[in-house]
């Protein structure tokens, strides 16, 4: 996509216009322009010839876009002058279906308007008054459901920033409700060159109203700031009934709505010196405006609060002569509320994809609305200040050459992933100036030199998350040697799934194995391990050698106790412990919490800042990766049932056998780890309650939980119950089935998988929701059963949703469901194998 630099007083765009093509329209003269300048996508079509024909040059052409959810032009503009801006859309059959669409148009990160489409052989005009804070602007056709966007026009046309909103302290933006010239004998529209906008004039008429018109010459019309063009204000209305009001209203689409009234008066008439015309005016029947003698003035007035507006021109007591008006226009106020990103980071990151070439669908607003945030960032979005980028996720986009200072003016940005691609280089100072860097991943590329010193400081202090692994060339410490990074300097932030190795309760557990007997050696050794110095974790982990990955609480190390038993060290960074109260006491009371589906918790270190948790090593990795995994050792439908038996133990056993219960906060499937027999364990559970502030976590939402799988009854209200676990429950037991994560980008567009899997489910056509990776090797009863289970924990009422011990209970009923048709399949294999055999021995013999 081109800009154009010089911005010009009218901008009129034929979208659909091949490119580099313009043309003077006859009717107006005005010169039109290709739109291909101002977007990359959409195809070009035209209109029925037969439409054609009855319709001016500009129309013959449309941008349709039957690809993308979201479509967004960019056009230049001098910010802070006021604009009429208006698009068009004519439909003219021109996919040769008859079938006019729905959709929304969009201007930047807000709703502008829907155009819905009742006539395909007349053109349907949204337009606004709007005075831009950017340089640019960003109108935005957005698919519904309902056909295909397209769009015929957009035309910018530059107003006196002392008429209408331009004058007004507080600038709000109008769009066009309606625009009439009351008095015309032509029953034309009139627009440019009549007009020196290009306002559009329709005629109006009424039974009660004849009209009037002169030749006489106005200059104050010239002089008028709103410049009304003469043709219209040489014709007036006045009442048949030289003593009845002169009256016009119109109906408001909603009570809340706020509204703009221009009148336009002009003396048509050439008064004898005993002639007078003045004239009150009310509205809804209650004085409005003083006396009017026209003489080429206008009025506004802002109004609100009334199903109907009625206004009635009534002439005065000592007026010889009936009121008259010319022409009027009635705009409604648009709320914009959701303001446009900041413009810094929106040229950062516009410039970012020019550089690298970003082959993604980045268009319109980059944060705005959160539906369409653009693939790979996350914002800070409150509604109020502008949003700012805070993540930039380019992992696997195919970037070359060297990192380029732009990124630095991401001043927000707390999360940069540049991994797995082929960035070249040194990894440069100026990412130093990031200094609300949280997260930067630039492993696998071919990144040369040192890495910057005061990366590795803030890295060792937990302050940034730095992953630099997999640059051959990269190193720590000079002299910088090919290829002497032989251990991950830490783990990449894609591999924050498998910092969940870890999980609660492994000494409870081995104490539970052991004997009366000898109950009080174990003690005594449990004792010596429950609380570690920090002395004896820098052992444990060779002082913090090799990295597991990074969770929301801190990064997770692999260590080797005395035993040589395998465990996972997660030391908690400065950050994730904001919020937390107290250490010990959480620590201690997560230990003697202990079940054969809980990972267990062996021991802690608690030494002034530094604070760490010594856990159990699962050797199978979580749920998240064997779903997503591509290999040829995929899931069965049997192992995905005891699995989700498993975590079901293990939640029941969090909510009912515990006092006070435990409430997870955070399930989801990487948080279900599995260990060297594929049974599943419940991980990271109490961390949540422990410490109250989650502004670590990348992927957290407010309070807690991981989106996707946070109830979004929890998200709104913020009040815990067991019923937010089963909500997340059933997103897991959703993804188990599918094999579909809980969020899925497409088209630009965020979907969730109750979005997708629920229409399918209600319809009845279960093999469509099973994961195909499954190749049809599963029970349709069970399955039939799982996804009714999954169903009920999502319910939007809390009361609704069952209790996991019933959940647990339905669940080993689908696993004995899967059991019987095993059986039942085996043994009609048997029988089939025999007859097959007792067939061919018996053939060769009469009977």
């Amino acid at each position: 996509m081109k800009f154009r630099k010089k911005v010009e007083r009218f901008i009129s765009i034929d979208c659909g216009l091949p490119e580099n093509s313009n043309y003077t329209e006859k009717i107006t003269g005005i010169n039109y322009i290709s739109d291909a300048e101002f977007i990359d996508t959409g195809v070009s079509k035209s209109i029925s010839p037969a439409e054609m024909i009855t319709h001016q040059q500009q129309l013959h052409f449309v941008r349709s876009f039957p690809s993308g959810v979201r479509n967004c032009y960019r056009i230049n503009v001098n910010m802070g002058v006021q604009y009429l801006i208006r698009a068009t859309f004519l439909y003219g059959n021109y996919d040769n279906i008859n079938e006019p669409p729905q959709f929304d148009l969009h201007f930047g990160p807000n709703v502008w308007d829907t155009v819905l489409l009742s006539n395909a052989s007349r053109p349907t005009i949204k337009e606004i008054i709007y005075i831009p804070s950017k340089d640019y602007i960003q109108p935005c056709l957005v698919k519904t459901g309902k056909g295909t966007p397209f769009i015929s026009t957009i035309e910018l046309r530059t107003l006196g920033n002392d008429s209408y909103i331009g004058d007004s302290k507080k600038p709000v933006i109008l769009s066009h409700f309606m625009r009439y010239d009351l008095g015309s004998i032509t029953n034309l529209e009139y627009r440019y060159k009549d007009d020196v906008y290009d306002r559009i004039w329709s005629p109006y008429e009424s039974s009660d109203w004849r009209r009037l018109s002169t030749s006489l010459n106005n200059n104050a019309l010239a002089q008028n700031s709103y410049k009304p063009p003469a043709i219209v204000m040489t014709t007036a209305a006045t009442p048949v009934n030289a003593s009845a009001p002169l009256q016009f209203h119109w109906y408001a689409d909603s009570v809340n709505d706020q509204y703009y009234l221009y009148l336009y008066f002009n003396e048509v008439e050439k008064l004898a010196g005993n002639k007078t015309r003045a004239f009150n005016i009310t509205l809804n029947d209650e004085f409005w405006y003083e006396p009017v003698v026209p003489a080429v003035i206008y009025t506004t007035t802002h109004m609100t609060g009334a199903k109907r507006y009625q206004f009635s021109l009534i002439k005065t007591e000592n007026s010889t002569l009936p009121p008259i008006l010319n022409a009027y226009e009635v705009y409604k106020v648009k709320q914009f509320l959701q303001p446009e990103t900041q413009q810094d980071d929106v040229d950062t990151i516009t410039n970012i994809k020019k550089t690298y070439g970003v082959a993604k669908n980045w268009q319109g607003d980059p944060c705005g609305p959160v539906k369409y945030i653009w693939e790979g960032l996350n914002c800070s979005v409150d509604g109020y200040n502008p949003p700012r980028i805070t993540s930039l996720n380019l992992s696997s986009s195919g970037l070359t050459g060297q990192l380029t200072y732009p990124i630095s003016k991401l001043t927000m940005l707390q999360y940069l992933d540049l991994s797995n691609n082929s960035l070249q280089g040194s990894l440069p100072d100026f990412l130093i100036q990031l200094q609300s860097l949280k997260v930067l991943n630039v492993r696998k590329n071919k990144l040369t030199g040192l890495v910057p010193s005061e990366l590795l400081a803030r890295s060792k202090t937990s302050s940034l998350s730095l992953s630099v692994d997999d640059n051959p060339d990269l190193c720590m410490t000079a002299p910088c040697r090919k290829k002497n990074l032989t251990v991950p300097l830490i783990a990449s932030f894609s591999a924050l799934i498998v910092i969940l190795l870890i999980s609660l309760g492994f000494w409870i557990f081995r104490r539970q194995k052991v004997t009366s007997s000898n109950s009080k050696k174990r003690g005594s050794m449990i004792s010596k391990h429950e609380r570690f110095s920090y002395t004896e974790i820098l052992n444990i982990t060779d002082n913090f050698k090799t990295i597991l990955g990074e969770g929301g609480f801190g990064k997770v190390y692999f260590g080797i106790l005395q035993d040589q038993t395998q465990v996972a060290v997660k030391r908690l960074s400065l950050s994730s412990m904001q919020g937390y109260k107290e250490f010990q006491s959480e620590a201690q009371l997560l230990m003697i919490v202990h079940h054969r589906n809980l990972v267990s918790l062996i021991g802690y270190c608690d030494e002034g800042e530094i604070k760490a948790l010594v856990y159990e090593y699962m050797a199978n990795g979580n749920l998240q990766q064997h779903l997503q995994a591509e290999t040829s050792n995929i899931l069965k439908w049997n192992e995905r049932l005891n699995i989700a038996v498993d975590a079901a133990n293990g939640l029941d056993y969090l909510h009912n056998g515990c006092q006070p219960p435990i409430m997870h906060r955070d399930l989801k499937p990487s948080n279900i780890l599995l260990d060297d027999n594929m049974h599943a364990k419940i991980a990271d559970f109490g961390l949540s309650r422990a410490f109250d502030n989650d502004i670590d976590s990348q992927i957290l939402t407010r309070p807690a939980g991981t989106l996707g799988y946070a109830d979004p009854e929890y998200q709104r209200t913020g009040n815990t119950n067991k019923k937010n676990d089963i909500y997340s429950f059933g997103i897991i037991l959703f993804v188990l089935i599918t094999g579909r994560q809980a969020i899925v980008r497409a088209a630009g567009e965020n979907i969730h998988i109750l979005e997708w899997v629920i229409p399918i489910v209600e319809g009845g056509d279960i093999q469509k929701v099973v994961d195909p990776k499954l190749e049809g090797k599963f029970s349709i009863n069970s399955s039939r059963k799982f996804l009714e289970i999954a169903k009920s924990c999502i319910s939007p009422t809390l009361a609704e949703r069952p209790d996991i011990s019933q959940i647990l209970a339905e669940l080993k009923e689908c696993l004995s469901l899967e059991m019987v048709q095993r059986h039942e399949e085996s043994e009609n294999d048997v029988i089939e194998m025999s007859s097959s055999s007792f067939q061919s021995v018996t053939a060769p013999f009469p009977r």
